[in-house]
C-alpha cells in the first residue's frame, strides 16, 4: 500500500457555499481573509496583491500579510468595531481589480529520483503515470509565485498540471533538505531549509532560496515565477 493518503482532504466545512469570503478572528488583533471556495487561481491571486495594497493604507493596519488566496491583516490595537471592518473589507474586495506583477522567470535545475527524490515511486503508484510522464508534466508549466511563507524563502507555486497531482502522506517526513523539490495534493515546491515535510519529494535542486547574507535574503518575491529544467532522471 502506498504510504500516501487515499484521498485529498474534504472541503472546510466552515467555508461558505457563495462566493463571499470568509473573514475570521484571529485573536484580538488579526484577521484572517480568505476567498471563497479552494480553487487556488492566479487570478483571485493577483486580486489579493490589490486588497494587500489597498489595506496597507489603511491607518488601522501594522502588517498586511498575504498568503495563498488569503491575507492575514494585524492591526495597532484590537478593532472596536469587527463588523464594520468586516464589511469594509468585503467593499474593497468587491472593488479590487487584479494586480498583474511583472517578475523573473527563474530556471531551477532539478535531478529527480534517487536519493534526492526518494518518493517519486510513491507519486507513480498513485498516479499511474511513469517516471518520464511525471517528470515531463512536472518539468513542462512556468509556475508563479503567489505568495511567500511556511519559512523563509519558502514559495508558495500554482500551476502545476493536476494529473500529478497526489495527497500528501499520512506520515510527515521528520527532515528533508533545503532544495527539496515536492508535490503535496495539487501543489508543488522547494523547500528552501531543511525541516519536516508531509509532501512526496520527486527530486533537489542545488539553487539557494534564503540567505541572510544577501541582499535581499529572499531569492523569489511574489509575481516571479519558476521554471524546472530537468538536469538528470534517476531511476
Amino acid at each position: 500500500m502506498s504510504p500516501v493518503s487515499a484521498a485529498a482532504a474534504p472541503p472546510r466545512a466552515d467555508l461558505p457555499a457563495t462566493d463571499a469570503p470568509l473573514i475570521s478572528l484571529l485573536g484580538s488583533r488579526a484577521l484572517l481573509f480568505e476567498t471563497a471556495g479552494q480553487a487556488m487561481t492566479l487570478h483571485d491571486q493577483q486580486r489579493i496583491w490589490s486588497l494587500t495594497h489597498e489595506v496597507e493604507r489603511w491607518p488601522e493596519v501594522l502588517e498586511a500579510v498575504p498568503g495563498m488566496n488569503n491575507l492575514m491583516l494585524v492591526f495597532a490595537r484590537p478593532p472596536q468595531d469587527i463588523e464594520a471592518l468586516r464589511e469594509r473589507l468585503r467593499q474593497a474586495w468587491a472593488a479590487a481589480a487584479p494586480t498583474v506583477l511583472q517578475g523573473r522567470v527563474v530556471e531551477l535545475p532539478v535531478v529527480y529520483g534517487g536519493e534526492g527524490g526518494p518518493h517519486l515511486a510513491d507519486v507513480v503508484a498513485h498516479t499511474r503515470l511513469s517516471i518520464d510522464e511525471i517528470v515531463e508534466r512536472h518539468s513542462a508549466p512556468v509556475y508563479p509565485v503567489y505568495a511567500l511563507g511556511s519559512h523563509p524563502g519558502y514559495c508558495y507555486l500554482g500551476g502545476m498540471d493536476e494529473r500529478i497531482a497526489t495527497p500528501r502522506r499520512r506520515q510527515p517526513v521528520l527532515s528533508i533538505p533545503g532544495g527539496a523539490v515536492s508535490i503535496g495534493g495539487f501543489q508543488t515546491g522547494v523547500s528552501a531549509s531543511a525541516g519536516p515535510s508531509g509532501w512526496n519529494t520527486i527530486g533537489c535542486t542545488d539553487m539557494v532560496f534564503f540567505d541572510p547574507r544577501r541582499e535581499p535574503p529572499v531569492l523569489l518575491q511574489p509575481g516571479d515565477a519558476i521554471r524546472f529544467r530537468v538536469e538528470k532522471v534517476i531511476r
